[in-house]
């Protein structure tokens, strides 16, 4: 049976300790094993771990996102690009020859040729995670067919944050003038 996974994470470049992206401060990272939703390893990793608990895991680069390909940078004509207000470390997200989305990032912009690649921009590099596990339970006959993890609406509205509404909506959109608007600094 699959598992629902949820936790905290910062992702850092294990070798310059830079900083590549954090859910901290915002809402948990959550996934159903076995759908390929995360990194293998990183997935291995986490069902091995406690509610609770806190890890580091390190993730070699060919078991992570591989090696940068030099190949995966092509030069095409900026007419392929019409409407689009292009710029130098855009991502774009389009699909390939085969219907499979694909994620490209502008490198260079030359005159009416655009370089892009389609390398991960973690390509190349190895992983380090600092991650929290908060729940780890089977998942339901829904999250196990569709592989989405149903999560409840919270909200934190009037200084109860993270209590729920049963209409779905934040404060049952009664109490947001009193906020200044917004969904009172509640998670969705």
């Amino acid at each position: 049976m699959s598992k629902v996974v949820k936790f905290f994470y910062s992702l850092s470049d294990a070798k310059s300790k830079e900083l590549l992206e954090s859910n901290a401060g915002g809402g948990e990272l959550a996934f159903v094993s076995g759908k390929n939703q995360v990194l293998p390893k990183l997935e291995e990793a986490l069902l091995g771990m406690r509610e609770g608990e806190h890890k580091e895991i390190s993730i070699a680069c060919a078991d992570a996102l591989g090696e940068y390909d030099e190949k995966l940078i092509q030069t095409l004509p900026k007419e392929q690009f019409a409407g689009i207000d292009l710029a130098v470390g855009m991502e774009l997200f389009g699909q390939d020859e085969s219907g499979e989305t694909a994620r490209v990032v502008v490198k260079e912009l030359k005159g009416d040729e655009v370089v892009i690649d389609f390398n991960h921009p973690y390509a190349g590099k190895d992983l380090l995670f600092e991650v929290e596990l908060t729940e780890l339970r089977d998942a339901d006959e829904n999250e196990e067919l569709t592989g989405v993890v149903v999560m409840p609406h919270t909200c934190g509205c009037g200084g109860h944050a993270g209590h729920e509404h049963e209409d779905g909506g934040c404060c049952g959109g009664a109490h947001h003038d009193e906020h200044g608007g917004g969904c009172c600094g509640g998670h969705h």
